[in-house]
């Protein structure tokens, strides 16, 4: 077991090393399962910059939206109790009279984001409060609240339920009004009694006082203009059943287990097979188009699934609540998962799936994204003309690079976009109003060259 955890996840410590120094992650805990049940476990960094605590596998964080499917899981227990229908329209719950296109919003469609209803925004003005001055204050605290703020969604609808996706987080909060009504007790509580404790996950709370007075809380940053990393709070109020939870990944391993167990744990069921293989079932296609033409990315219930990771569905789902941020994926044919934590707004996917591809015995460079991502970084770098005339700039944004070049006092920025990059010559395009001119980069007796319209450039440094 011992040569196993450090010799099979060896790579995946260093990936992630490597990664919390380039984007200046203050600490992160991760949490896997193989074979159905804890593997390996582990904390990086700081808990607490300030007092130079180290994270833990039992540091709690926010786990954003990864609550989400918590939400959908005490949906489909209060089903299987005959206590309500998924098929029924939302309004038998919540006071919304909307029917988009003339038909009604089922609970089944907030559940999979396809009420035809695009995104509002709370969530983003609501968060953003925590790292700047939001753009619109909303004083949203409970469902009350919400649906006030929805009153003039009638206009915004798009499409008909059901026809088309659109990430809904206010639809989550109507969701939580549901399992109260249904259960009769608060949405808190009942995900406590019937979730949290039956899965031994005795710290994982809402409140805001169980979280002040536990030992291992990791405190939460926000970025500064600079990069720097500063103490921010938690949204305690402002996420609930949208994406409020906190948690560790030494809990959330119990809630892997379980969902790998489609619905047991520790021989107590918590729902039935029926209700996490409809959870994990795609239920309509998101707008994402993979560049290879394979990888489809689906919604269920409360999870993203992602078709043809290693010729397997990958069930995940992220959470980022701007000062943390969560990511939990598994491969149920596989019985593997795994839980990612991290108390700084970053997206988590790449580690997820990079300790995914290990834990199937699978190289990660075969993940598309982890490769790529790899290529674009290694063409980053401080390029130079000759005898020094001249200097550009090449930065990373995601999946495209940033070129950057200064003529004085003038500096023009231009993205980079890719066209062939795995082969030994890669390409990128500059795009124009009316025209596209090609970027070469050409790796030569262990040098880069960049050749981009009249000019010729080596790789000088690193950024």
């Amino acid at each position: 077991m011992k040569k196993t955890q450090e010799d099979g996840l060896r790579p995946l410590e260093r990936f992630i090393f490597e990664e919390m120094a380039d984007s200046n992650l203050p600490g992160l805990s991760i949490a896997a399962i193989k074979d159905g049940s804890l593997f390996y476990k582990r904390g990086f960094g700081f808990r607490d910059l300030k007092t130079g605590a180290s994270a833990t596998p039992d540091s709690l964080f926010c786990i954003g939206s990864v609550t989400k499917s918590f939400t959908c899981l005490a949906i489909m227990q209060l089903q299987e109790r005959g206590l309500l229908n998924i098929d029924e329209p939302i309004g038998e719950y919540v006071p919304l009279s909307l029917e988009p296109m003339g038909e009604p919003i089922a609970i089944k469609h907030l559940m999979s984001h396809t009420s035809g209803i695009p995104a509002l925004g709370y969530a983003e003005a609501s968060l953003s409060r925590l790292t700047r001055k939001p753009d619109r204050w909303l004083p949203i605290s409970n469902v009350e609240d919400m649906l006030t703020f929805m009153g003039g969604v009638g206009e915004w609808v798009q499409s008909r339920p059901g026809e088309r996706w659109f990430y809904l987080n206010e639809g989550y909060i109507l969701l939580g009004s549901v399992i109260e009504e249904a259960s009769g007790e608060s949405y808190a509580d009942y995900i406590k009694k019937h979730i949290l404790r039956p899965l031994k996950m005795n710290r994982s709370t809402f409140e805001k006082e169980d979280v002040e007075g536990d030992p291992d809380v990791a405190t939460p940053h926000a970025t500064g203009e600079g990069g720097e990393r500063i103490p921010a709070e938690y949204p305690y109020g402002e996420m609930l059943s949208d994406g409020g939870l906190m948690s560790s990944v030494d809990e959330m391993s119990n809630y892997l287990e379980m969902l790998l167990a489609y619905g047991e744990f520790e021989n107590h069921r918590v729902a039935s097979p029926e209700s996490i293989r409809a959870m994990i079932e795609p239920k309509i296609r998101t707008p994402e188009e993979p560049l290879e033409g394979r990888g489809h990315t689906f919604y269920g219930y409360g999870f993203r699934v992602k078709s043809d990771f290693f010729g397997l569905d990958m069930v995940h789902h992220s959470g980022s609540v701007y000062v943390s941020s969560a990511y939990l994926g598994f491969v149920p044919e596989e019985r593997v998962g795994v839980v990612v934590l991290t108390n700084a707004g970053y997206f988590l996917q790449s580690i997820g799936e990079y300790a995914l591809a290990l834990l199937m015995d699978e190289d990660p460079m075969e993940v598309l994204a982890l490769r790529r991502a790899r290529i674009l970084d290694d063409l980053t770098g401080n390029y130079q003309a000759y005898g020094g005339t001249m200097n550009f700039k090449v930065t990373r944004n995601g999946g495209v690079l940033q070129l950057e070049m200064r003529f004085g006092k003038r500096a023009f920025t231009t993205p980079l976009m890719p066209v062939s990059i795995e082969e030994e010559t890669k390409v990128f395009n500059v795009l124009g109003i009316d025209y596209t001119t090609p970027v070469e980069f050409i790796e030569k007796d262990k040098e880069t060259i960049m050749v981009y319209e009249r000019y010729k450039l080596k790789r000088i440094s690193d950024l």
